[in-house]
């Protein structure tokens, strides 16, 4: 591909648009050492979380099915909708805010398909079949013993690592217990369950196995947007064209004065999982993964230049000659971020353990009963959001309107299960002759473990007594 062709066509086609293989190779340095502490920590967690319980309660579940959310072992219900619409909102501002600042650093290490891929699939790829070189040898001989025993062997770690990692999301959403018992049920009381884990786990093959790549190319709409986040000030995955041009090899017998210090080696393309050539600019096709500025230190090292011709810096602060820093612009995007998380946090907090509706039951106003009392009937709903039982009970606040009131639920029961939703049906008497109006402001304290939780605030109405 020539110098000026990166913004025509993919890295990984040729010019008659046909898939060309990448063969990335691996290269220790001090990020991907990092990378690997970070990845062993987040696919720890993946495969743990849903094993792990806080109280009662799963680390994480997301039940869509039967509508049971649990997020860092606290409980969510449909109720708690909001919730959800303003934690996705604040998740959504931090994403745009966060790439702006620091580019697409997520997708290159904290992104499930990076992590999955260059951390776990590549790894056995490079283990059965060797490194770059040998695979593609491999890859050009014909079908024979070593081939069919290597492809064999790979593919089937493949699909065995596929398959237990759609048993760990379903894991996600019916809970360990529940997918226990159905994987030691017999299949032909399980069989849609079955069917399920074989198809996602084919889904998931597919994609570490074949599509690689181009799920980060074409498929992921967090890289297809990065072009119209990303500005002259955002810290990226970036090459040093003032140092590094004009690039040249280094020739014992040639002057190097006029030379950058970019030595020509291609190594930043050879260690690339897109094979984006890094020194082309920012492109769509770069996660921001620092393969490449491994091995462009590695190649310093060793001709005895700077490190960090490749780094993680803006464009403005690459021609300006100048090094990261945190401007006013990048604090004011982190105040706002932590606003937001910790803003989501004390919601998350500081909801009600036990929350309490009240509506005014369908197509009624008021009722005159004998004895010279007026009657209103309410539909009370309680959802206990805790890890135990509680107690409920409705008092009526003594208040200027509350005389010759009275209260009653219907079939009583005080007891609010675990995780559980109540609806009462609930009437309020109140004597005709102390109602001077046909709008009465009532009060009703809910109390939970004869502890108050909050008030409902009502209004009893009434005919206008003459």
């Amino acid at each position: 591909m020539g110098d000026d062709d990166f913004r025509e066509q993919l890295a990984n086609q040729t010019k008659e648009g046909k898939r060309e293989w990448i063969y990335p190779s691996i290269i220790k340095g001090k990020f991907y050492k990092y990378r690997n502490y970070l990845s062993w920590f987040l696919l720890a967690l993946f495969f743990s979380a849903p094993f792990i319980k806080i109280g009662d309660y799963p680390f994480l579940l997301l039940n869509i099915l039967e509508r049971k959310f649990v997020i860092f072992g606290q409980p969510f219900w449909p109720q708690d909708f909001l919730f959800f619409v303003f934690i996705a909102l604040t998740f959504l501002v931090f994403i745009v805010l966060f790439t702006v600042v620091f580019g697409r650093v997520w997708c290159g290490w904290a992104c499930p398909q990076t992590i999955f891929m260059e951390m776990v699939f590549r790894k056995i790829e490079n283990w059965i079949e060797g490194n770059t070189s040998k695979q593609k040898k491999l890859n050009k001989m014909p079908w024979n013993f070593e081939k069919i025993t290597k492809k064999s062997t790979k593919h089937g770690l493949f699909y065995l690592l596929s398959f237990t990692i759609s048993h760990t999301f379903l894991a996600y959403i019916i809970g360990y217990e529940t997918l226990w018992i159905k994987m030691k049920g017999p299949i032909s009381e399980n069989l849609a369950t079955f069917l399920s884990l074989v198809l996602f786990s084919f889904v998931f093959y597919f994609v570490f196995a074949k599509m690689r790549e181009l799920v980060c190319i074409m498929v992921c709409p967090y890289g297809r947007l990065q072009g119209v986040m990303l500005d002259q000030n955002s810290m990226v995955v970036a090459y040093d064209h003032i140092r590094g041009e004009p690039r040249g090899k280094i020739k014992r017998t040639e002057d190097q004065s006029g030379k950058g210090d970019c030595v020509d080696c291609k190594l930043c393309i050879d260690v690339c999982p897109t094979g984006i050539d890094i020194r082309n600019g920012t492109q769509l096709e770069c996660i921001n993964c620092t393969a490449c500025m491994d091995a462009c230190d590695m190649v310093m090292e060793k001709v005895n230049l700077p490190s960090g011709l490749i780094r993680i810096n803006s464009k403005n602060n690459i021609e300006k000659n100048k090094e990261f820093k945190l401007t006013s612009r990048i604090i004011a995007y982190i105040v706002a971020m932590v606003i937001l998380l910790s803003s989501s946090v004390a919601i998350v907090v500081t909801r009600e353990s036990v929350e309490v509706n009240v509506f005014r039951a369908a197509g009624t106003t008021f009722s005159e009963t004998s004895g010279e009392r007026v009657s209103n009937i309410f539909n009370l709903s309680l959802v206990n959001k805790t890890y135990e039982d509680k107690k409920y009970s409705l008092r009526i606040k003594q208040t200027d309107y509350s005389m010759g009131t009275s209260l009653l639920i219907i079939q009583e029961d005080s007891l609010l299960k675990i995780n559980s939703e109540k609806k009462k049906v609930f009437i309020i008497y109140k004597d005709k002759k102390s109602i001077k109006d046909n709008e009465i402001p009532l009060d009703i304290d809910v109390y939970i473990d004869d502890k108050y939780l909050k008030t409902l605030h009502l209004k009893f109405l009434a005919p206008i007594i003459s």
